[in-house]
């Protein structure tokens, strides 16, 4: 069984806690192997926990999606929360006063490995305001639940930033948590126009883990799955979360509302049975499509019965999710011109780009499927960025 970067912690480095005030950045999927929270557990060994922090969704995971939560008191243990997550991009950083109780941070966050899932963002954002704050900052690492041997996707381009990428990285990064502080720490290669394209003079020590292998997926890491997020139930959702996710720029559902977020995608103009067999022309790697129908309790088309379909993850190794998710916008646009939309409302605190562009990083894909273009030229370009990153990620990777 992998050994995470939190039991390490525990049991061999508690030196860079001892006779310190310490904050923790956590959620709920922050556990041990035997599914002790990390403030449990911290507690436990004698550490000094002074305030807690909490990324979107909150400390315990209550909230939804682009939820603002509010601070509190941890209800388990009385210690005071900080909110990373509430009404305005400024809300997303840690306040001087609260860091002023802390002397070093620990980030202890499971992330699901993709650029738009937001708890790395949180991360460096927090790095940044400890630097200010002289705060030293402990990241304990865990796995990438994709392994962390594929790239994908296109650029992150200057004008594209937000908190669904705040900096140039792959969609399907590849990288763990810690990989990505330490990239954060040294200035994103490539990155020179965003926010930390360049270094951040942040006391950074990351504490690895025992037994990773880049090859692994979650499934062969023996570690419990844990939902990070609400939206995030098995590690099926992490799969297919690198191009799903792309169906939140439009006005398509996602899936929530449903037990199979992400999975399964549709609206009520949509014909699941066309959309697909359409797709399955593609001959797509790893994947196939089910055609079904369903009806969300919340969220877009709450309560009204919706065409779509299921993904089917039949090979891991050979499935492209952001390909695949390119795909399915490609299907839907063709099928329902009419009625299939991007999404015009504002998204993680930004009016505009569009959604669509800040999830894909241009208005490449989107201007490429409102023309038509076929889908294999319209992913034609990832391959050069895909070997670009792959080249600049390479001097911070901690793992085989």
């Amino acid at each position: 069984m992998v050994k995470t970067g939190l039991e390490v912690l525990c049991t061999e480095r508690l030196d860079l806690l001892r006779g310190r005030r310490v904050g923790v950045l956590c959620h709920p999927a922050s556990v041990t192997s035997d599914l002790a929270h990390a403030v449990d557990r911290l507690l436990q060994v004698g550490v000094r926990i002074t305030r807690l922090f909490g990324p979107e969704h909150g400390v315990r995971g209550e909230a939804q999606d682009m939820i603002g939560v509010d601070a509190e008191k941890d209800r388990r243990t009385g210690i005071p929360v900080s909110s990373l997550y509430g009404g305005s991009f400024e809300s997303l950083t840690p306040a001087a006063a609260d860091l002023a109780e802390v002397d070093v941070l620990v980030i202890d966050l499971q992330d699901v490995g993709s650029r738009y899932y937001t708890y790395v963002w949180t991360m460096a954002l927090a790095m940044e305001a400890a630097a200010r704050a002289r705060v030293s900052v402990v990241v304990v690492d865990r796995p990438n639940p994709l392994g962390g041997v594929e790239v994908e996707s296109g650029p992150l381009l200057p004008g594209f930033h937000s908190f669904v990428g705040l900096g140039a990285v792959a969609v399907r990064h590849g990288l763990t948590i810690a990989e990505i502080a330490r990239m954060v720490r040294a200035g994103i290669p490539g990155d020179r126009t965003g926010r930390f394209g360049k270094a951040i003079d942040c006391e950074l020590e990351v504490v690895g883990m025992k037994g990773w292998k880049r090859s692994m997926d979650y499934d062969a890491t023996g570690l419990p799955w844990v939902m990070p997020s609400p939206n995030m139930p098995t590690l099926d959702t992490a799969f297919v979360y690198p191009g799903l996710c792309l169906v939140e720029g439009t006005n398509l559902s996602e899936g929530r509302g449903i037990t199979r977020p992400f999975e399964i995608v549709g609206a009520p103009f949509l014909d699941g049975y066309r959309w697909a067999e359409r797709l399955g022309r593609l001959r797509l790697p790893g994947v196939r499509f089910r055609p079904l129908s369903f009806r969300p309790m919340f969220h877009k088309f709450a309560r009204q019965s919706c065409g779509g379909v299921q993904l089917h993850v039949t090979n891991r190794a050979t499935f492209r999710p952001y390909r695949t998710g390119v795909a399915l916008l490609h299907a839907a646009r063709e099928l329902a011109p009419a009625d299939f939309a991007w999404r015009t409302e504002e998204y993680e605190f930004v009016k505009h780009p569009p959604a669509i562009d800040l999830l894909t990083g241009s208005a490449a894909v989107r201007t490429a499927i409102d023309e038509g273009r076929p889908f294999e030229e319209i992913c034609a370009p990832f391959a050069a960025y895909e070997s670009q990153f792959s080249a600049e990620r390479a001097p911070f990777l901690l793992y085989d």
